[in-house]
């Protein structure tokens, strides 16, 4: 079975054009080598996907025919993601916008409003 279709079998991604996306991105790893999406999944190979910050791991128990319910999943796919990758999801997360007061910086549209107004624009 491809890996892509695979993929999104055990619900590790939504589509399976997500799927084959991650797969061109070098985003998912099967023995330390990035994987194209039509790379066949062996029972027993372990497969490292990367989603955000968290590195994902899963260990191939059976092929799947088709997407499968969620509850059935761990019967074809082992998640054995280590506990350190999954406390990265509760790190808060580094925000690039700084809180700044107001009144510090750009003027707001109606302050603008006001200022072309005493300079005697747009009248």
């Amino acid at each position: 079975m491809r890996i892509d279709k695979y993929l999104w079998a055990i619900r590790v991604f939504k589509t399976r054009s997500l799927a084959a996306d991650a797969c061109r991105g070098a985003r998912v790893k099967i023995e330390e080598q990035p994987v194209k999406p039509s790379r066949i999944v062996k029972i027993g190979d372990v497969l490292v996907v990367r989603k955000g910050p968290v590195y994902y791991s899963h260990v191939v128990l059976k092929m799947a025919d088709r997407r499968l319910p969620a509850k059935e999943v761990p019967l074809y796919a082992q998640d054995i993601t280590p506990a350190e990758e999954l406390e990265k999801l509760q790190q808060p997360i580094e925000s690039v916008v700084i809180y700044r007061k107001r009144g510090t910086g750009r003027p707001t549209k109606k302050e603008r409003r006001q200022l072309d107004k005493l300079r005697g624009f747009n009248e």
